[in-house]
C-alpha cells in the first residue's frame, strides 16, 4: 500500500526544479495520445478505463533514457517527466468524456452521429470544463483538508523511486514493456491462429416456452462459461482485485445460471431465435441489462450519498472543534509562499470557467438541439456534481462518472421530459467534466508533493487533452462505425453504453416499454444494491471485505461470462503474489497488470481497423 507523503521531506536526489519545456509537453501529449487508444478499447470492450499515470511515467523515463543513451540528449528531469506525466494522464482519460457511454448510446438510440471534428470538438470542451474545476478545488481540498488522492499518491511514490534508484526505474519499465509485448503477441497469435475458447464441461435444461421452441439445453458456450485465451481481464482482474473479481462470477452465476434459464421458461426472452452453436449474450443481455444496471447504479448512488454524507458530518466536526470555518494553511513540507506564488490565478480560471461554460452551451445547441435554458441548467448542474466528484475521488481514488451522470440524467427527467438527446448528452457534460477533475486532482496532489508549479500542470493537462480528444475520437470512429450493429454483442459488449442508454430511455419513454417481467427485477436489483452497498458500509473492516460488491455483481449481467471469469482469475493471481512475495508484487504488480491492458488493447485496435479495411 503506497504511504501517505504529505509530511515527506524531498530528498537530494529528487529534482524539484519546476520545468515546462516542449519536450516534456510533446512525450506527455505522444503517450498519452496511444494510452488514450488503449482506454477507448477497454472501456468499450469492459466499461472500465484505468489511470495511466504511472504507466505515462515509466514509459517516458524508459524512452529518454534510451535516447540519452544513443545521443547527447540530457537527462530528463523528475520534473519534465512530472509535466508529460500530467499531460499523458489527461490525454488518456479523454474515455470519460464520453466515447465509451454517452455518445454511441446517442447513436444507437437517434442515430445522430458526430464526424471527428465535431466529437473532438465535444469532448475536448466539456473536458476543459473538468481541468479548470479541478484547479479552482485545489485550494480546498489539496492543500486545506489534505484529501489522499490515492492515484496521485501512488504516482508520486513512482517518480521519487524513480530517480531516487535509477535501477528500480528501469527495472518497473522492463516489466511494463515485457507485459505489453507479452499481451500483444498472445493477442496476436490468437487472431491470426484463431485460437478458439473452450468451454467448461456443463449444461442445464431448459423448460417451458424454451423447450417448445425447441431449445432444450444450455451448453456452458451458449451462457459464455468458457476458458478465453485474453489477457486483458486478467490484467483488470489483477487490478481490482479478489472481492472485485469474485462478485462478477458470483454475478455471473445469478444472469447466465440461474435467471437465463428462467426467463427462457417465462418466454420473456424468445428462445427461437437462439442458435444452440453460438453465444446467446446479444439476445440475454436486452433483458439482463435491466437488473444489471439497477444494481450498479442504485450502489453507485447509495455510496456517493454515503461519501458526501460523512464528508459533511466530518467538516462540521472539524469547524466545530476549531470554533471557525477552517482556512487554508501551507503544509509544513514547504514555505509558505509556494503555494500561492505558482498558482493559476483566480481571474484566469474564473474567465476560462465562463468561456468553456460558453463554448458547451453552444455546442449543445448546434449539435444536439437541446434548448436554451436545458443548456445552461446542465452546465450549472455539471459545476455542482464536479465538486462532489472530486471529494469522493479524494477520498477513495474512484471518481464516480457514472453516478455523476445519472443524477443528472435524472434531474433531465423533469427538466426536459421525454427527450432521449437531453438526457444523454447534458449527463455526458458531468460525466466528461467528472473524469477529468478527477485526473486533474490526482495529478495537482503529485505535484503538491513534488514541488511543481501548479500554473505548469495546467497548461499540461489542457494541452493534454487536446491530444486526447483527437486521438480518443479518431480511434473511436475507425472502431465503431456502425454502433446500432456493433455494440452490445459478444464482440463489443460496451457495458457502460447499454447502461447509459437503458436509463435514458426509462426517462425518456417510461417504464411501459421495458421487457416483460424486466420492473420486478429492477426493484429487486436496486433493493439488493442499496442493501449491500449499506451493509458493506456499517460492518467492520474485515468483515466489509466478503460482502459482493454490488457494482462488480451489476457489471456481469451485462458482460460475457467469460470476462467474470477472466477477471476472477486475474484478482487471484494477483492475491497470490502478494501473499508469496509481496515485495515484488508491491512494485511490479500495478505495472504488470497495466501492460497487459494496454499491450492486449493495442493489438485489439490493430486487427479490428485491419478487419474492417478487409470488410
Amino acid at each position: 500500500m503506497t504511504r501517505d507523503c504529505t509530511h515527506a521531506p524531498l530528498g537530494e536526489q529528487v529534482d524539484v526544479t519546476a520545468r515546462l519545456t516542449a519536450r516534456s509537453i510533446a512525450t506527455g501529449m505522444l503517450i498519452g495520445g496511444l494510452l488514450s487508444i488503449c482506454n477507448v478499447y477497454s472501456g468499450l470492450k469492459v466499461g472500465f478505463t484505468t489511470n495511466m499515470s504511472i504507466a505515462t511515467v515509466l514509459l517516458g523515463y524508459g524512452l529518454w533514457r534510451f535516447l540519452q543513451r544513443s545521443s547527447t540528449t540530457h537527462p530528463f528531469g523528475l520534473q519534465e517527466n512530472l509535466t508529460s506525466q500530467t499531460a499523458g494522464s489527461a490525454a488518456a482519460s479523454i474515455a470519460g468524456a464520453g466515447l465509451v457511454a454517452p455518445i454511441p448510446a446517442l447513436t444507437m438510440m437517434t442515430g445522430q452521429r458526430l464526424d471527428w471534428t465535431w466529437l473532438a470538438s465535444w469532448a475536448l470542451s466539456i473536458s476543459v470544463i473538468g481541468v479548470l474545476v479541478g484547479m479552482s478545488l485545489r485550494r480546498q481540498l489539496i492543500l486545506t483538508e489534505r484529501l489522499p488522492f490515492p492515484y496521485g499518491l501512488a504516482a508520486t511514490e513512482v517518480l521519487r523511486e524513480t530517480y531516487a534508484r535509477g535501477r528500480e526505474g528501469l527495472r518497473r519499465v522492463q516489466v511494463l514493456i515485457a507485459g505489453i509485448s507479452g499481451a500483444g503477441v498472445l493477442k496476436a497469435a490468437v487472431e491470426v491462429g484463431r485460437i478458439p475458447q473452450l468451454g467448461l464441461p456443463v449444461s442445464l435444461s431448459l423448460r417451458g416456452a424454451a423447450a417448445d421452441a425447441g431449445v432444450r439445453v444450455a451448453s456452458a458456450k451458449n451462457l459464455g462459461f468458457v476458458l478465453d485465451p485474453s489477457v486483458l481481464m486478467i490484467g483488470l482482474g489483477a487490478l481490482i482485485g479478489p472481492r472485485a473479481g469474485a462478485s462478477m462470477v458470483l454475478g455471473s452465476v445469478l444472469a447466465y445460471a440461474v435467471l437465463a434459464p428462467r426467463i427462457l421458461a417465462l418466454g420473456w426472452v424468445d428462445a427461437r431465435a437462439l442458435d444452440p452453436e453460438r453465444l446467446w449474450f446479444t439476445e440475454l443481455a436486452g433483458w439482463l441489462l435491466w437488473p444489471g444496471v439497477a444494481l450498479m447504479v442504485s450502489a453507485a448512488l447509495t455510496s456517493l450519498g454515503w461519501v458526501v454524507a460523512s464528508s459533511v458530518r466530518r467538516l462540521l466536526r472539524q469547524r466545530r472543534s476549531q470554533g471557525q470555518p477552517a482556512q487554508a494553511t501551507p503544509l509544513a513540507s514547504e514555505p509558505a509562499s509556494s503555494e500561492t506564488a505558482h498558482d493559476v490565478p483566480r481571474r484566469w480560471l474564473w474567465a476560462g470557467l465562463a468561456a468553456a461554460a460558453v463554448l458547451s452551451v453552444a455546442l449543445q445547441l448546434c449539435l444536439f438541439g437541446i434548448e436554451l435554458h436545458a443548456a445552461i441548467a446542465a452546465v450549472v448542474l455539471t459545476f455542482l456534481l464536479t465538486f462532489v466528484a472530486g471529494r469522493v475521488t479524494g477520498e477513495t481514488g474512484i471518481a464516480p462518472i457514472g453516478a455523476m451522470g445519472k443524477v443528472t440524467q435524472l434531474a433531465f427527467a423533469g427538466i426536459s421530459p421525454g427527450n432521449a438527446t437531453a438526457n444523454l448528452m447534458s449527463a455526458n457534460v458531468t460525466g466528461g467534466a467528472a473524469s477529468q477533475c478527477s485526473d486533474m486532482l490526482h495529478d495537482l496532489k503529485t505535484g503538491h508533493l513534488l514541488g511543481a508549479w501548479p500554473r505548469h500542470q495546467a497548461v499540461a493537462q489542457l494541452l493534454g487533452v487536446v491530444s486526447g480528444a483527437l486521438c480518443g475520437s479518431a480511434v473511436y470512429l475507425l472502431l465503431i462505425p456502425d454502433p446500432s450493429r456493433q455494440l452490445v454483442t459478444p464482440q463489443w459488449p460496451a457495458p457502460a453504453v447499454a447502461q447509459w442508454k437503458a436509463v435514458a430511455e426509462v426517462f425518456s419513454q417510461g417504464l411501459d416499454h421495458l421487457p416483460a417481467g424486466a420492473p420486478l427485477a429492477i426493484a429487486c436489483a436496486a433493493a439488493a444494491g442499496v442493501a449491500l452497498t449499506l451493509l458493506e458500509r456499517c460492518v467492520r473492516p474485515a468483515l466489509a471485505r466478503w460482502v459482493p460488491s454490488s457494482t462488480s455483481m451489476g457489471l456481469a449481467f451485462v458482460l460475457p461470462a467469460h470476462f467474470s471469469l477472466s477477471a476472477f482469475a486475474g484478482g487471484m493471481l494477483s492475491l497470490i503474489a502478494s501473499r508469496l512475495r509481496p515485495g515484488l508484487h508491491e512494485r511490479f504488480g500495478t505495472v504488470l497488470a497495466a501492460g497487459l491492458i494496454a499491450g492486449e488493447s493495442l493489438v485489439g485496435v490493430l486487427f479490428a481497423v485491419a478487419t474492417m479495411a478487409r470488410g
